[in-house]
């Protein structure tokens, strides 16, 4: 089950990558209301990886194991 779980959560760390870097190069792209729109997503995918992060140094879970 262990190896599932840390397959799940690479796959959704991924996911979330994928979806940063999307948004930052749209953002060169947007125009002034769509660009509010991007930056509100990179600030609420930034918010998911800091507190996936705090919470795996919580439970002493090697975060370069998992994609952190």
């Amino acid at each position: 089950m262990e190896k599932h779980f840390i397959a799940y959560l690479q796959d959704v760390l991924i996911s979330i990558h994928e979806n940063i870097h999307e948004a930052r190069e749209r953002k060169n792209f947007a125009d002034k209301a769509e660009l509010d729109y991007i930056e509100g997503k990179l600030m609420a995918y930034n918010e998911v990886l800091a507190i996936l992060r705090t919470s795996a140094k919580e439970f002493n879970i090697p975060r370069e194991e998992i994609g952190l």
